[in-house]
């Protein structure tokens, strides 16, 4: 078979190229339908020799199509891992498989290195919800109360704050504090169910997640009526009303782990689309029920426009030096662990 990718025409589907990523295909074949593979596969075969040739690594986050989380991502998580990773990696150049925020976390955590992003355009409507302004706007308000800053904000955003959280650790970030109450932004859902978890009294923003907030208690009951015995697994960026009629509530991660840990027959993610088919991959035997809401930014990342970074070493993300040294404590600190009062 010899199919030609018309978009870039010097990449073609040869027996070669099929042979070095049958076993990619062979992960995703349940959820990457046959006729799209000789389109992909050219792609993800260039991709992975580039890494090498390059000393480059690609983090993938949860919400990536299939063929970028599990064909030509070496890191893969939520925002909390990604993170980690970016810490660990002796490459010299990263390229961010996830939004903006996302790289600009990644440059934080390694200011020598080259950190790309294949589609600058790839934003998110929680870290544009809040500015470095609004946070000392804030801290003016409420004098002495410690800002815990979701990762889901700009550089600009984490150099006003004292520690960041995502939705993997919220509870235990909040808590470690050992303070009466804090500030916690952007997403107004994740800090009122983080508030009903934690001690300490929570002052929240009205940032929202243009994916999660669609999601109403409705749909839910929906899901329920249409597909019986479904376990329902919510996203703490839903609101509280989703979350009381929901199963369990927890990061990406977390609804993962609940997945491997209790292998539900019938279940459903209420989360970004592109999550289901990337777990659905690693458990074909389940039944996942796929709510479909599309991140329109997460979608911006694509194999042509990784393929693209990686070969022109295009869309450098970076950081003013005055804002980066601030904003990098603040994530160091939530990876390192922090109390105002240690």
């Amino acid at each position: 078979m010899n199919v030609v990718n018309r978009t870039r025409p010097d990449l073609r589907f040869t027996s070669e190229v099929e042979s070095k990523t049958a076993h990619l295909y062979d992960k995703v074949k349940n959820v990457v339908p046959e006729v799209e593979w000789p389109v992909f596969a050219p792609l993800i075969h260039r991709i992975n020799l580039l890494k090498q040739q390059k000393n480059a690594v690609i983090l993938g986050h949860n919400y990536m199509t299939p063929e970028i989380f599990h064909c030509v991502a070496d890191m893969t998580g939520d925002s909390l891992a990604l993170a980690r990773s970016a810490t660990k990696t002796t490459a010299d150049i990263i390229v961010m498989a996830g939004v903006h925020f996302m790289a600009e976390t990644a440059k934080l955590l390694n200011p020598s290195k080259k950190v790309l992003i294949p589609d600058a355009g790839a934003g998110c409507t929680l870290a544009e919800s809040v500015t470095g302004a609004d946070v000392r706007k804030l801290k003016e308000q409420y004098p002495g109360v410690p800002v815990v800053t979701y990762v889901n904000t700009s550089a600009d955003v984490k150099a006003e704050s004292d520690i960041c959280c995502t939705s993997g650790n919220a509870v235990e970030i909040v808590n470690g504090l050992n303070v009466p109450r804090v500030i916690m932004l952007p997403d107004e859902y994740l800090a009122l169910n983080t508030a009903k978890l934690v001690k300490p009294e929570v002052i929240t923003w009205k940032g929202r997640c243009v994916v999660h907030e669609q999601f109403s208690p409705a749909d839910i009951l929906n899901m329920r009526e249409t597909n019986p015995g479904v376990v329902v697994l919510a996203h703490p960026e839903c609101s509280p009303e989703v979350i009381a009629v929901s199963d369990y509530a927890g990061s990406t991660a977390g609804m993962i782990d609940y997945v491997a840990k209790h292998r539900p027959p019938k279940v459903v993610l209420v989360t970004e689309c592109s999550m289901s088919d990337n777990v659905a991959a690693d458990f074909p035997e389940l039944d996942f029920v796929k709510p479909c809401n599309l991140c329109p930014f997460m979608k911006k990342i694509e194999l042509s426009n990784i393929l693209a970074a990686l070969e022109n070493e295009q869309t450098e993300v970076h950081i003013d030096p005055a804002i980066a040294g601030r904003a990098r404590v603040a994530v160091e600190r939530m990876l390192t662990g922090w109390s105002p009062n240690a």
